[in-house]
């Protein structure tokens, strides 16, 4: 019996950065660091763990069944991924409540993630999610000119 049974390697290629995963009303959006740790993949699944109220996100190809496009290639990757696909958020707000807000603000749903290397795939609880609220990102709605 070795003195090193049990031992494990430390993966140096293990991400920088902590995986989120956020969820709003109209979009799921994985931060930079997630990107990096799958990898940079244009596509991918985007599995559901119904039991176990998991997501995964793991890398495929275009020709996949299911496959979602996600992100631009290391370089051009600025910031965060965001998914917008109706089928896609139609099965993961299922998971979640949102408070109102007040108008100019965003009601979301975070969840740090865990890298798997030896499988490339990235996962989320729904168990881990913490609500908040943020501002409105984009254009401002033009004030109407009745003052």
């Amino acid at each position: 019996m070795s003195v090193l049974q049990g031992f494990e390697e430390v993966n140096m290629t293990a991400p920088r950065g902590k995986l989120t995963m956020l969820v709003t009303n109209d979009v799921v959006r994985f931060n930079k660091a997630t990107a990096i740790a799958l990898g940079y993949p244009a596509y991918v699944k985007l599995l559901i763990n119904d039991k176990t109220r998991q997501f995964a996100v793991k890398p495929c190809k275009q020709s996949d069944a299911n496959a979602v496009k996600f992100s631009k290639p290391e370089g051009k990757q600025t910031a965060s991924v965001n998914i917008k696909d109706a089928v896609v958020l139609d099965s993961v707000l299922k998971y979640f409540n949102f408070d109102e807000v007040q108008e100019g603000q965003v009601a979301y749903q975070s969840m740090q993630g865990t890298f798997y290397s030896e499988e490339r795939v990235a996962m989320f609880s729904v168990a881990d999610a913490k609500a908040g609220v943020m501002k409105k990102r984009g254009r401002k709605k033009a004030e109407s000119e009745e003052a």
